[in-house]
């Protein structure tokens, strides 16, 4: 006979910093997102790919920037090698494509919903291991693939409920263009990387940064009234005073206005706003930037970011791959759903019906279940039939299920358990039938 006593050498079960168990009715509402969000993927000829957790650490440092090196989880494995877990779900796909280019159709459209791990400080809505759902396209540098990125972004936020969000927009080609024309082209690298953190560290910290970047007041002040737009101004006033600090037209600016262009034909340009103090900070981007917002939670950041990223894949392959994708946060998503009470996490169960019965009539009790189950009605069966039917209710009650159905020799009994209404039929076909009305 098996000993299952605890001793004194028993194992604390505490859980790593940053770190996180889902239970049921947490793990239950992120997968009904996920499945939407894979649903109108499909919708927009997206396909799945996967890619391994661990990869070779030269892989993963070869262009992720010096903020992310820091954060990579690295280590040798027990073979000697230097491997390390992916921090993010773009950098693996570009290793991906340079490895199966050949059997890949180009344009390539992919989505890869997956956890990655990033040793950074844990704060509310983020932490070192979490889900992201990336979408890209790779093979075409053009307005059409940047347009097709937003507005899968745009449709996948309806899909979700989701009513107030605003999607800021950038590009990285005119502020490079912008910073050429003011001499400092040489430093764009770290100024793009310092005004990426305006948000986190204010307007000033950033100013007084760019001033020993730039080693003139003069050009960081410039910076930053490239980086700060009138709020009044609509996207095509703001691109228009970003071209005229510019002194020109280019092709960025150009690209800028297709894109608008298509948004405003297609009826979801409301949603989406210039913003140039949007840079990303990872140094592969090299076109069009965006974040989103959710307006009744700005300070939660940004739920959805992306952009184009010409040369990311060259670091492996010869062959020229430009790419535009975007990455949804789904647990800091999930935070920002959970605090506007949103209705898709309003439902916890993946369970419609569960099945009373007595113990002779447990035969009937399962082939009933088969029944629903066929009929796509989630369905469980109470396995110990011998408990007092309170121990029975209040199981259901603890798995959010919101019918129960007993049945006796001449009629079955559905009870809706949040308002204790009770209808009667006379067959488990009637049930299904008026289950899928």
């Amino acid at each position: 006979m098996i000993d299952y006593t605890v001793g004194e050498d028993m194992i604390d079960p505490i859980v790593l910093k940053g770190f996180r168990d889902s239970l049921p009715n947490e793990e239950i509402p992120k997968r009904r997102i996920m499945r939407t969000l894979e649903d109108q993927f499909q919708n927009y000829g997206f396909v799945p790919i996967d890619t391994p957790a661990l990869e070779y650490t030269q892989v993963l440092l070869g262009k992720g920037g010096g903020e992310t090196d820091k954060q990579i989880f690295h280590f040798q494995d027990n073979g000697g090698r230097e491997v390390a877990m992916r921090f993010d779900l773009t950098v693996p796909f570009a290793r991906f494509l340079a490895l199966h280019l050949a059997e890949l159709p180009l344009p390539f459209k992919r989505y890869h919903m997956d956890k990655v791990w990033r040793g950074e400080k844990p704060q509310k809505g983020r932490f070192r291991e979490f889900i992201q759902c990336d979408f890209d396209i790779v093979g075409v540098d053009n307005a059409q693939a940047d347009f097709e990125i937003l507005s899968l972004m745009d449709a996948s936020f309806k899909k979700l409920g989701i009513e107030k969000y605003t999607f800021l927009v950038a590009h990285r080609g005119l502020f490079n263009f912008y910073l050429e024309k003011l001499g400092v082209k040489e430093e764009s690298v770290e100024i793009l990387r310092t005004v990426d953190k305006i948000k986190k560290i204010g307007e000033e910290e950033v100013l007084k940064l760019l001033t020993e970047i730039t080693h003139s007041e003069e050009k960081a002040q410039s910076i930053i009234a490239y980086i700060t737009p009138e709020e009044k101004d609509d996207f095509l006033t703001r691109l228009d005073k970003l071209v005229a600090l510019c002194g020109a037209e280019c092709e960025s600016s150009l690209r800028l206005r297709q894109i608008y262009a298509l948004l405003e034909a297609t009826g979801i340009a409301k949603h989406f706003t210039l913003d140039p103090s949007i840079t990303r900070g990872l140094d592969y981007y090299t076109g069009i930037v965006y974040e989103t917002v959710l307006d009744e939670l700005p300070q939660i950041g940004s739920v959805c970011s992306g952009g184009r990223y010409n040369n990311l894949a060259s670091l492996y392959t010869k062959e020229l791959l430009p790419g535009v994708g975007s990455s949804i946060g789904l647990d800091r998503l999930l935070a920002a759903l959970t605090e506007l009470n949103s209705p898709i996490l309003a439902n916890s169960s993946s369970v419609d019906f569960i099945i009373y019965y007595k113990e002779e009539e447990t035969s009937k009790a399962m082939q009933y279940a088969k029944l629903m189950r066929e009929a796509n009605i989630n369905t469980i069966v109470y396995l110990d039939p011998n408990k007092k039917m309170k121990a029975q209710y209040e199981y259901a009650t603890k798995n959010n299920i919101k019918f129960a159905l007993t049945f006796n020799d001449t009629c079955l009994s559905v009870k809706n358990l949040e308002n204790r209404e009770t209808v009667e039929y006379s067959s488990i076909e009637e049930v299904i039938t008026q289950c899928n009305k």
